[in-house]
């Protein structure tokens, strides 16, 4: 019955110093300005793309399109990650815009059919997942104690034991932050290549920036607080 209990305690402690939540499964350390420091000391910027819909242009603009892309993938020296994103289309805010205004409309047919766009809208909002807008981004990595083929192939196991370890000392926070002051120049570099490179393409890149990344972030693991946790910061 002692050994029980004693096993038990031991236990009940390792749970203490081991919080397992979304933060610490994250391989995310922390996010300071614009630039993501993840847990093994490699560093990420994320650049939000504009779009083009290719469909629209004629058969000479997309050739050129496609051609400049396979130009823009094949003249990268670094790895980086395309990610793109179905985010729900709120239009809440729209529609209180539109009940604000219109004691503004001068006849009563105007302020009819006015009502009934805004009850049409305001159904289709009640009804989730009906539109859908996408969201394109790049994430750009940047390792500053080895290669970066040897970081993106690390093992899988290797990866998922990293995001496993939720102690996180002192040291290696400071540590991870002198690292990050003496690489970042590197990470900007390769964000001003990307951003210049997709100017051919017709498509505009804008890095992140702290609130922007906390409400990516958010969004992903934690939707329904992602939008409050945005205002506040």
């Amino acid at each position: 019955m002692f050994w029980f209990n004693k096993e038990k305690s031991k236990i009940k402690q390792w749970k203490e110093n081991n919080v397992f939540n979304t933060e610490t499964m994250l391989p995310i350390s922390e996010i300071k300005w614009n630039t993501l420091i993840m847990k093994d000391g490699s560093i990420r910027a994320i650049v939000k793309l504009t779009w083009v819909n290719i469909d629209l242009r004629n058969y000479e603009e997309q050739e050129a399109i496609v051609e400049q892309y396979k130009k823009f993938i094949n003249w990268l020296w670094f790895p980086i990650q395309i990610l793109v994103r179905n985010d729900y289309l709120e239009l809440s805010d729209y529609i209180n815009y539109m009940r604000w205004n219109i004691d503004a409309l001068d006849t009563w047919l105007l302020k009819e059919q006015w009502e009934w766009y805004i009850d049409f809208l305001d159904d289709i909002n009640k009804q989730q997942g009906l539109l859908f807008i996408k969201h394109f981004y790049i994430v750009i990595p940047y390792y500053p104690a080895e290669k970066d083929e040897d970081g993106i192939k690390k093992p899988r196991w290797q990866k998922f034991l990293d995001a496993m370890s939720a102690v996180d000392t002192p040291e290696k926070v400071v540590e991870r932050y002198r690292i990050f002051l003496k690489n970042q120049k590197y990470l900007d570099t390769r964000v001003a290549v990307i951003s210049d490179s997709l100017k051919w393409l017709w498509v505009e890149a804008q890095r992140l920036s702290l609130t922007d990344i906390i409400s990516l972030l958010f969004s992903c693991y934690n939707p329904d607080a992602h939008k409050t946790q945005a205002e506040f910061v």
